[in-house]
């Protein structure tokens, strides 16, 4: 059974969420044209926002840039829906890569699997393949989009529509009010790609060795190393302080 199938759910108040998704989009685009950036992690929450990037004529040009970091070790699938993206929305998607002799070198040093070892190494693997890239990709922009929810983790429970992050660009998260059902709802009224690793119940999917399935009743971000106390589970992208226990939505049944 698909993840359309098991969460795709039309929920009260739906339409205003969306209508209030795409204001926040055009003011982002309308406030920094030509220095906004949607950093898509490929995952089903960046899809919708860059099905309604293209969807509104918000990209390319002095619109909202796409644009993603091949780590190196995603799943073939998620590297795939670059390609899809073009051919669907006719928008380029910029990728930033990390350096490569600093991959081999850290390879060389601590191996393959250096990031199940410590919480320091696991983060220096971040730091290279994720941090590195993304202020490539943050240079000479004032503003980014992301696919932040409030519903993701106790983490990002308390996450604002737009915020200032720490080098002073705005950072806007257009879904955080949106659920899991809000989000398969879109993608399945527009018929919106999405990598199929969701189908196996992977609702957070980031590097290959850091990425399992979860199961049901656990939270959203279970899979995402899943070894590490819930605190540390961040790659530094998006740090915030813990919300109240409690505050994190799971999956659980079909609603």
């Amino acid at each position: 059974m698909s993840a359309i199938d098991l969460y795709a759910r039309h929920t009260p108040g739906f339409e205003d969420r969306l209508a209030h998704t795409v204001q926040v989009l055009k003011d982002a685009a309308a406030a920094h044209a030509g220095s906004a950036v949607q950093s898509t992690s490929l995952g089903v929450e960046d899809m919708v926002i860059t099905d309604l990037i293209a969807r509104h004529g918000l990209g390319g040009g002095t619109g909202i840039a796409i644009a993603t970091l091949d780590t190196g070790m995603l799943h073939e699938p998620t590297v795939a829906l670059i390609a899809r993206i073009e051919q669907r929305y006719a928008l380029s998607v910029e990728v930033f890569k990390p350096v490569a002799e600093s991959v081999v070198h850290f390879v060389a040093t601590h191996g393959n699997e250096a990031m199940y070892r410590s919480l320091e190494l696991r983060k220096a693997c971040c730091n290279l393949r994720k941090m590195e890239p993304l202020a490539r990709m943050m240079a000479a922009r004032t503003a980014w989009v992301t696919g932040l929810r409030r519903e993701q983790s106790n983490t990002r429970a308390v996450v604002p529509f737009s915020e200032i992050d720490a080098q002073g660009r705005t950072k806007f998260n257009p879904l955080a009010d949106w659920s899991w059902n809000d989000v398969w709802h879109h993608i399945a009224s527009h018929d919106v790609p999405y990598n199929p690793l969701h189908d196996e119940f992977m609702p957070s999917i980031g590097c290959a060795p850091c990425t399992r399935a979860i199961a049901v009743g656990e939270d959203f971000r279970a899979g995402r190393w899943w070894w590490e106390d819930e605190k540390a589970k961040e790659c530094g992208l998006h740090v915030k302080e813990p919300a109240p226990e409690g505050a994190v939505s799971m999956i659980g049944d079909r609603p």
